[in-house]
């Protein structure tokens, strides 16, 4: 990567290749989850994740280039992670808190990429796709602040119940 249009590119192929992950990951997710309202909010996501992946291959048009990505090893970690979470947990307020751990660790990873994106295309002069980003990236905060609210609020408490109960 010689040049911020490379390093604008690489990522943009690497969120690209995270969200289409998330797209298989997430069901599970909500697969495995008790608690209602993360099952709901994990299969909310999903849909809108549906959406990310078409923003981004309107970037890629706009930028007039093919829409492909590069395998990210980071989001392959945060995947096996919530894995782990299911296979060694047993399904209650202990795996829904691990859960939305993932889920939360998940979406920072990729509001740091869109502000990121967003602040190279800006720098870049590629205006035409800033809203674009941005709208996922408001999307991301809003799935992050429902994933703390349900921890606060719900889940955390439970967990930590649970755990004394054992």
């Amino acid at each position: 990567m010689k040049s911020l249009d490379d390093l604008f590119m690489h990522f943009l192929q690497d969120v690209y290749y995270a969200e289409r992950q998330l797209l298989k990951a997430l069901p599970k997710m909500a697969k495995n989850a008790q608690l209602p309202a993360l099952k709901e909010g994990f299969t909310a996501h999903c849909a809108e994740t549906v959406h990310h992946v078409e923003r981004l291959e309107q970037v890629f048009e706009h930028l007039g280039k093919p829409a492909k990505g590069v395998p990210c090893e980071a989001i392959k970690g945060l995947i096996e992670e919530a894995e782990e979470v299911i296979g060694d947990s047993d399904a209650g307020p202990v795996r829904d808190a691990g859960l939305i751990a993932c889920g939360q660790a998940v979406e920072h990873y990729e509001m740091a990429r869109y502000g990121a994106l967003i602040a190279w295309a800006q720098a870049a002069g590629h205006k035409d796709v800033i809203g674009l980003l941005q709208q996922t990236l408001d999307e991301e905060k809003k799935a992050d602040k429902s994933l703390n609210d349900l921890a606060t609020k719900q889940v955390n408490k439970s967990a930590s119940l649970t755990a004394k109960a054992a």
